[in-house]
Formats: C-alpha cells, structure tokens, sequence
C-alpha cells in the first residue's frame, strides 16, 4: 500500500512539508530571515523558499556549486525557489560559525535534519497507526527511502510498528550518525535494509529511470527520481511476503524536472 504524502498540499508536501511544519505553524515576531544550505536542486531548498514566502521571511541559500548551464537556463527546484525570493549564494566552504547570528536569524541545517522536525513527523505517525488499527493491520511493515535519515528515525520514535529505510545519501554508516546526531537511543532507530548494489548520490543509473517509469506506467502515480528507484529496489530485493508494506511517497516531484533532463541528455534514447 502506498501513503501519498505527496498530495498533503501542491506546494508544501510531502516529508519537508513534516518536517518544516514546525516552522509554519508557530509564531517567531522577532525573526526576518532564515538561513539554509545544500545542493542546487534540494527538495528541501524549495520548501523552505515556500516557508519564506508564506511566513514573509528572506532566504538566503548557501550551495557549494552551481553549474554554468543551471544559472543561465534555471530549472527544477532551483528556479522555482528563486522565483520565491532565495538569495542563492555559492560558498565552497560554508559553515554555521560562518554566518552572523542573532534573534532575527533562524537557521535549518541541511535537509531538514533537527529536532524540530519531530513536530510534524509526529503527525503523519499518527496517521500511519490510526489506519493500521482501523484496517486490523498487525503484521504492518512501514517502508521510505532517507536522505538524512530523520523522517524515518523520528517515525519508528513514534510507531510501535517497525519502520524500514535504505541510505541513499552514502551507505549505512553515515545513515546511522545520522541518526545518532539526533537520537541516541538505538532503540528508536529504524532497520536500515541493504541495498542490491552500491550507489552514488545524484548519479544517474539507467536502470532507475527504467524502474521509475515502470513504477509511472502500472501505478499511474509520478515517483521521486533521485531517492524512489533506490527506495523501490531495495524493498523488493528484501521483499517479505508475511508482511503488509506501506510505502511512503514523501514527494519531490519538483526535482524531476531537472532530473529528467539529465537522464535525457546522458541517454538520448529516452
């Protein structure tokens, strides 16, 4: 079964949504700018230029790279995100005792990685446990793909059930101090499945675009590019047949503006 979280709102969906929900729905008076930073074309770039624009906040973005070709043709989560008022700016070596800090200043570490997020991540676990007991669903399995880990670490905190992920952001070591960072009771961490095969993040592997739009075609329902067919790959190749799995779609459907168009050009028979 699937959980689409990515329908929550067309603007503010899916896990940044959880995660930055804290941030929307509290008062901050003396705040007037928050401060982020990541890649180019981060989902969680573009939610929090859609928090800034709602809470009438500036942005500013710090990346460490940004190609030729993507600040002259802007695109995917990169353009929509300037067109809501980031100030981009790219720094090779950028870090928080970087920046000048006072009450007016708030700043999110990259992907959404903080305490706070356990606000709204709270929410979507209790939605997740309502309909595993109205459906009588005892042998639920609760299955998404992590970038930083801290949607699935702070749903099994809340969940009885047991919640399964994969590292697509380098391997199983840098999933688990991620989630150590924020938890330091492994009793709440969540079961890191092996994947098949090694990946690098943002490569491009042709198979994944395969799954994906196998994924497209028979369930008629637009996945994330860049962290799905990982996701998907890996349930299937730990698949259990004694266990029910719900899949989270946790959105970015923005990001396969920029992905496609990539995946086109490396191989011009798509």
């Amino acid at each position: 079964m699937l959980k689409r979280d990515e329908l929550v709102h067309k603007d503010f969906s899916g896990n940044k949504a959880r995660k930055f929900l804290y941030f929307l729905e509290n008062e901050f008076p003396n705040v007037k700018k928050l401060i982020s930073h990541g890649s180019n074309q981060s989902n969680a770039m573009y939610s929090l230029s859609i928090l800034c624009k709602l809470k009438n906040w500036n942005f500013e973005y710090y990346t460490n790279h940004l190609p030729s070709y993507l600040k002259d043709y802007p695109q995917g989560n990169y353009k929509y995100s300037l067109e809501n008022g980031m100030n981009l700016i790219v720094k090779d070596d950028f870090t928080k005792d970087s920046c000048k800090f006072d009450e007016t200043v708030l700043f999110i570490e990259e992907g959404g990685a903080l305490m706070e997020a356990s606000y709204g991540i709270k929410i979507l676990a209790s939605e997740i446990s309502a309909y595993q007991k109205q459906h009588n669903l005892n042998n639920l399995k609760v299955f998404l793909p992590s970038g930083t880990g801290t949607t699935a670490l702070f749903l099994q905190k809340f969940l009885d059930i047991e919640v399964q992920t994969c590292a697509c952001v380098g391997d199983e070591e840098y999933l688990k101090k991620q989630f150590l960072a924020l938890e330091k009771n492994e009793q709440y961490h969540p079961t890191i499945l092996s994947r098949k095969k090694k990946y690098h993040f943002g490569k491009l592997y042709k198979e994944n675009y395969m799954l994906w739009n196998q994924l497209k075609m028979e369930t008629k329902i637009e996945f994330d590019l860049l962290y799905d067919p990982i996701g998907w790959d890996t349930l299937l190749y730990n698949f259990d047949e004694n266990n029910t799995y719900m899949y989270i779609h946790q959105g970015g459907l923005i990001g396969n503006e920029s992905m496609i168009q990539r995946y086109k050009y490396k191989y011009n028979s798509f």
